[in-house]
């Protein structure tokens, strides 16, 4: 096999910055909101075009009414790389907090602020002008690489499954890059073996009278405190004084000592995590407990709790029914049929059978090992490009499709990517460091080849 040649692959990524900078921005000046739908057929043929440039021969896969998930594969060889991503982004609006247009790219001191230039777009296109700086210098990739982006996971990534289910010989791999990734605080690229999952949940109560104009307010009694009341009751029985999920009957495994291992590398300081958020953390917690509270027990949080009509405009009604949504943060070990199940029965339990539950989504939790092939030579890439030791998180807090695309097929995966804790993901003034979108882009060419040459070039665990 021949010799990756770093030196002339970071070479031809300089010689072509401004090209894949000026690329960066046309992606991100083009909205592409799943939620509404602006923008993204036009997103779907921006990636599928940027594909082609490759010589990959793209296609457009939908499944039901979903957007056009965009697949394409390039290269040959003994190992297979997939390649998940995503080209839909969040909503966003001047007047949410953005000193400018979220979809004219600016670049100012060092970063470039876009609506969906962390979440998902620099991940997605620096991956991309890997490849191709990799087939400039090199002439042919040395592994077979497929990519596979969609246009739902803004929105929960409502037809992967049934994606997966009709083209399960399209995603067949031997690892995935994960669309994520980031550095920490103290520089290093940080790399998340899983996420949690989710169960989110509508609560709902509703009173025996029907909803009625508000004319008749002087002589029917409204029931709207009530009613939110009796919600509130309700979900002050499901934490514990601590915080804790207090479900009867529901256990999360403990952390394995492997698992406990990784969380003495992990520099996690709470403090930080209140000052950066502007918020108050539960007192008395250090950083390993923070950790192991955050990453390997269940959560339960109120996203939305109110009774009668609180939307933009007039109605004037008499309401009847309060609702709460609710979502659960689940850690390897727990399905959300399983915790869907404790609740209900919960509920019933305590008194609160009127309490109507419907699930409005619902996400596994994944996980794969650090001593995957996958995520062994993504750790020794940052070692040879970074000159640093990655920070490795068993699972990611938050949650994503990741194991119903991967781990459901026997796919390890892991994220390393382009963030860092100051992008602003999902908020107003998103932004990236430039620094770190071309160092991201010059160890992934080292991930390419080291993936495909791993059977030839051994890396022992730990190495």
């Amino acid at each position: 096999m021949e010799v990756f040649d770093q030196e002339a692959f970071d070479q031809y990524v300089e010689e072509q910055r401004e090209r894949y900078l000026e690329e960066l921005r046309r992606f991100c000046g083009q909205p592409s909101i799943s939620t509404t739908g602006e923008g993204m057929k036009e997103m779907a043929k921006m990636v599928a075009k940027r594909l082609s440039g490759l010589g990959a021969k793209p296609r457009f896969i939908t499944v039901g009414d979903s957007y056009p998930y965009v697949y394409a594969e390039i290269g040959e060889g003994k190992r297979t790389l997939l390649i998940y991503n995503h080209y839909d982004v969040q909503p966003a609006h001047r007047e949410d907090g953005w000193t400018h247009d979220p979809f004219d790219p600016v670049i100012h001191d060092g970063r470039l602020y876009a609506r969906g230039v962390a979440d998902n777009k620099a991940n997605l296109l620096f991956r991309i002008q890997a490849v191709e700086a990799y087939l400039a210098v090199h002439g042919r990739l040395p592994l077979r690489v497929r990519f596979l982006i969609e246009g739902e996971e803004e929105i929960g990534s409502p037809h992967l499954s049934r994606f997966v289910k009709s083209h399960a010989d399209l995603i067949q791999a031997d690892g995935c890059i994960w669309e994520g990734g980031r550095t920490g605080h103290n520089g290093n690229p940080v790399l998340h073996l899983g996420l949690r999952g989710i169960l989110y949940v509508e609560l709902s109560i509703q009173a025996d009278q029907r909803e009625m104009h508000s004319s008749w307010a002087n002589i029917v009694e409204n029931p709207a405190l009530h009613l939110e009341e009796r919600l509130r009751q309700a979900l002050q029985t499901l934490t514990d004084e601590e915080g804790r999920l207090a479900l009867n009957g529901l256990e999360a495994p403990p952390p394995s000592q492997e698992d406990l291992a990784l969380l003495e590398t992990i520099p996690f300081n709470p403090a930080t995590v209140q000052v950066e958020h502007g918020v108050t953390l539960r007192p008395g917690l250090s950083g390993m407990e923070a950790l192991r509270r955050v990453l390997f027990e269940p959560s339960c949080n109120i996203c939305g709790l109110g009774a009668g009509y609180t939307g933009p405009g007039i109605k004037t009604v008499i309401p009847n029914r309060a609702v709460a949504k609710v979502d659960f943060r689940l850690p390897f070990g727990l399905t959300p049929d399983e915790v869907e199940t404790c609740l209900r029965r919960h509920l019933q339990a305590h008194g609160f059978e009127e309490i109507q539950v419907r699930r409005l989504a619902a996400l596994h939790p994944a996980r794969s090992s650090p001593d995957a092939a996958i995520v062994r030579t993504v750790r020794d890439a940052v070692r040879t490009v970074y000159g640093v030791e990655p920070t490795i998180y068993p699972l990611m807090p938050a949650s994503g499709p990741m194991y119903t695309l991967c781990q459901a097929q026997d796919i390890p995966a892991v994220t390393f990517g382009t963030g860092y804790p100051g992008d602003n993901t999902h908020a107003a003034n998103e932004n990236i460091r430039l620094k770190d979108y071309f160092q991201a882009l010059r160890c992934f060419g080292r991930i390419l080849d080291r993936f495909a040459s791993l059977e030839d070039q051994s890396i022992a665990p730990g190495e």
